[in-house]
């Protein structure tokens, strides 16, 4: 890359994890080497409205100044469609998009497809394994037919649909109920008797028409980041075993976002030499099995069955946190990879630029 680079970053989106992708773009703008790349900042907003700003190297970007970023153009659409073409007309002139964009609507192929149809590169996975790894039923089906162990569990597509007494005693009791196509644990709980069921389906039903009741696996919970070379080799992150306050149920929403909640990461985590090469040898398979690209976070429990620990996939996430403190960032920093220097590796990927021509 003998000359800088133009890098549309878009953030915020029509998602419960507008606030959470706010979050990542700050800490992209902030952490990017404008010596090397000039920044398009692009905001959607909740209601689906698409905003060019303009980058301001430099000065420090924060959550707030996000959210209020307005147009270059006082007199910018105010529909969604008229909008995003109005985006699209500025993303003509960029090399390259880094979406950090979180949940429906961001990471689940939808803008994977505008950008496709638009020619421009992008960072992370296309559109089909976007589509199908937001999906907890789909991303389940595909790694058992892989051979991958994950956790039991019931699909309620339809309001009406039950768990069956059936499905109880094979579940067993507590058992998670998590939106389908949803991310950071929002509108997920713990239930630890079936009269709990009826509430938590409701209130995973405000993020999502799909429900998944899945059964609780006991063990230690650890992540496994997948990142790619511009060359195409896939490499394994040390492993991050997540440590939960007393206070917490389970890692949900505020343990994962908010200080004081007694969240630890232990980076690598203190496993077994056999224990933590099946853990990265699994996350390579998962990535490879969805047919992902770029960049990949993979959930793991620790069951013990027969005396040993069994990577158990819990779920993934194709566009993981991209704060400098989110559990993506941290694993690579532990491996040497600095922030800035891990986005600049996903952007030369996107656009397979190799580690010799990077710096010429």
């Amino acid at each position: 890359m003998t000359s800088a680079v133009t890098v549309a970053v878009i953030f915020g989106g029509r998602s419960a994890e507008h606030d959470v992708s706010c979050k990542s773009a700050a800490s992209v703008l902030r952490f990017l080497d404008r010596t090397r790349y000039t920044v398009v900042p692009i905001r959607i907003t909740i209601d689906g409205i698409w905003l060019v700003g303009t980058d301001r190297p430099g000065q420090q970007v924060d959550v707030d100044a996000l959210h209020t970023m307005t147009p270059e153009d006082p007199h910018q659409t105010a529909t969604p469609i008229e909008s995003m073409f109005a985006a699209l007309t500025a993303l003509r002139e960029v090399d390259v998009v880094l979406p950090c964009l979180h949940g429906p609507y961001g990471e689940d192929g939808t803008l994977q497809s505008v950008l496709e149809f638009a020619g421009i590169p992008y960072v992370g996975s296309g559109v089909l394994a976007s589509a199908t790894s937001m999906d907890k039923e789909f991303t389940k089906k595909i790694l058992a037919a892989e051979g991958i162990a994950v956790a039991d569990g019931v699909v309620l597509r339809h309001v009406g649909d039950i768990v069956t007494e059936t499905d109880r005693v094979r579940l067993g009791l507590p058992v998670f109920v998590k939106p389908a196509r949803g991310g950071s644990s929002i509108g997920v709980s713990v239930v630890r008797d079936w009269v709990e069921l009826d509430a938590a389906v409701a209130e995973a039903r405000r993020t999502d028409t799909k429900v998944l009741v899945e059964a609780a696996v006991p063990g230690r919970e650890v992540d496994v980041g997948v990142l790619e070379q511009p060359g195409g080799v896939i490499e394994a992150g040390p492993t991050l075993e997540i440590g939960v306050g007393s206070q917490r149920a389970f890692f949900d929403y505020e343990a994962k976002y908010r200080e004081g909640q007694g969240t630890t990461f232990t980076i690598p985590a203190d496993l077994d030499a056999a224990t933590t090469e099946a853990l990265e040898l699994t996350a390579l398979r998962v990535f490879r099995a969805l047919g992902c690209a770029g960049l990949l976070r993979v959930d793991f429990f620790l069951p013990v069955i027969d005396g040993r620990m069994v990577p158990t996939v819990n779920e993934v996430n194709t566009m993981p946190g991209l704060t400098a403190m989110s559990q993506f960032p941290r694993m690579w920093q532990a491996a040497g990879t600095s922030y800035p220097d891990l986005l600049d590796l996903l952007l030369r990927t996107a656009l397979h630029v190799p580690a010799d021509l990077a710096r010429s």
